[in-house]
């Protein structure tokens, strides 16, 4: 096998310096992500400052929800989801089986060779967003709960990433899987709102079928010391967990999928 070290940043590299080649198309794409969600999330605040809260949630803190929301999935989506967007067209194309021969994982292959630097604007935004909210909520923050705050953001992008893989594998089997990210991105909305505000077969699917709610919701409410549906004091070890179990699943259907891999002939 080749040695990852080498090959990844190798990987890297070439995949950036390509879409660098127009940085100011780069740039606009950059711009324009950052006011759409900008201007989205400032929709929300003015109807905050309407009504007050949002499921007993004020402003500032439906920004860290918000914000948390966005890092999180950036994070974990620059890592999947146009690598396996285009899972559908190497099965039909051939191109998978090409991969499939490389002296090197042919996950890691698909991730490193098409990282993501377009959600740059997402993540500058996020972090910007998430610095002011941090300022302005109460937080008696020690370096236990910033270790546990950062290891939330990480499980939660664990688990973008995890999901993405799993609706990319299963194109490997069905030769269509783009449609499973649609029911995603519903999901993914709903994500970025306290979960107490829906009914709770919702609540509970979005606990465990699809679990979003660790995404933002879960970590954010444990961190600000808010009770958690169904999971009271045990959100903050939930949170944590969620993101290595959804690898965990995640690994097991991506190897599933490879093993019953017919090829562009079926």
């Amino acid at each position: 096998m080749a040695r990852l070290h080498i090959v990844i940043p190798a990987l890297v590299h070439a995949f950036i310096k390509s879409k660098t080649e127009y940085p100011g198309a780069m740039v606009l794409g950059w711009l324009s992500q950052f006011a759409a969600y900008g201007s989205m999330y400032t929709t929300i605040s003015l109807i905050l400052a309407r009504f007050g809260t949002l499921g007993g949630w004020v402003w500032p803190e439906i920004a860290l929800l918000l914000s948390f929301h966005l890092l999180a999935y950036s994070l974990g989506a620059s890592l999947s989801f146009v690598q396996f967007r285009e899972m559908e067209e190497k099965v039909r194309m051939g191109t998978m089986d090409a991969i499939l021969v490389k002296p090197i994982s042919p996950w890691t292959y698909i991730v490193f060779s098409g990282l993501n630097i377009g959600y740059a604007g997402h993540i500058i935004l996020a972090i910007g967003l998430m610095v002011w909210a941090l300022s302005q909520v109460e937080v008696t923050w020690t370096i236990q709960s910033a270790l546990m705050f950062l290891c939330y953001l990480v499980s939660a992008a664990m688990i973008v990433a995890a999901i993405m893989t799993m609706i990319g594998a299963t194109a490997l089997v069905w030769v269509k899987s783009n449609h499973l990210f649609s029911i995603f991105f519903g999901f993914w909305e709903l994500a970025r709102y306290p979960l107490n505000i829906f009914p709770l077969p919702l609540q509970i699917l979005m606990l465990t079928f699809a679990p979003l709610a660790f995404m933002a919701y879960v970590p954010v409410a444990a961190t600000l010391g808010k009770p958690v549906p169904l999971l009271g004091d045990w959100a903050g070890l939930a949170s944590l967990l969620a993101g290595p179990l959804a690898v965990l699943l995640g690994t097991l259907h991506w190897r599933h999928c490879i093993r019953n891999y017919q090829g562009a002939g079926g």
